[in-house]
């Protein structure tokens, strides 16, 4: 009887399963049953840890500082995105205003006090001259700003007429201009001439107005 027993206690110590073995499948189990997190929630969890919504951002809730931050972002992208194409349409030789191109162009004229021009050349408020946006000017040759000498670039001396309707006088008026500058703040069309010369296109207190001109 105590053998059977024995024979008994012995196969049972065999087949036991060690107790760590049951955690183990207690846990896989458990794992098969609860779906993990969502994705979304996981995100958003990372998100609120960087930017706690509780806080303030400049003063402004997260849902405020965020909106902000947007348009901000979107005004800059629009910015690059409208020089990036200025730039292009502005770039190729064969669309800029250069003498080679006889077509008629439109821009702004505007006046300055001009003095020693990038051409090497003293002006006046009454000499009929004209300063050339940088765009087209150094696009046309030698510049100081490319490190090298603008008095030698071709368009100084070049001469153009600008014309536009002057509502002052109601009539169509032109002028002569001659080349001897450069305008680092005009758009490649642009001119900018002396006071005496915009007078003749345009009363002087209007500023800025808007001249069509071509290369002679």
């Amino acid at each position: 009887m105590a053998t059977e027993e024995q024979s008994k206690a012995a196969m049972e110590k065999e087949t036991q399963i060690p107790e760590w073995e049951h955690i183990a499948a207690r846990q896989e189990g458990a794992g098969t049953k609860e779906p993990g997190r969502p994705f979304n929630d996981v995100l958003r969890s990372k998100f609120n840890g960087v930017l706690p919504p509780h806080r303030k951002y400049l003063g402004m809730k997260r849902r405020t500082f965020l909106l902000v931050l947007l348009a901000v972002v979107l005004a800059l992208l629009a910015l690059i995105i409208g020089l990036a194409v200025g730039l292009t349409r502005g770039g190729g030789s064969k669309n800029l205003p250069l003498p080679s191109n006889t077509n008629t162009f439109s821009g702004d004229l505007t006046y300055y006090g001009p003095g020693l021009g990038a051409c090497g050349e003293v002006s006046t408020k009454d000499d009929s001259i004209v300063s050339l946006s940088h765009l087209l000017f150094d696009a046309a040759g030698s510049s100081s700003s490319t490190g090298g000498n603008s008095n030698n670039n071709p368009l100084c001396g070049r001469m153009l007429r600008a014309q536009r309707y002057n509502e002052a006088v109601g009539q169509m008026r032109s002028v002569d201009l001659k080349v001897v500058d450069r305008c680092t703040g005009c758009a490649v069309d642009d001119l900018d001439t002396t006071e005496s010369a915009f007078e003749k296109l345009a009363p002087i207190a209007d500023g800025r107005v808007d001249v069509t001109w071509a290369w002679l």
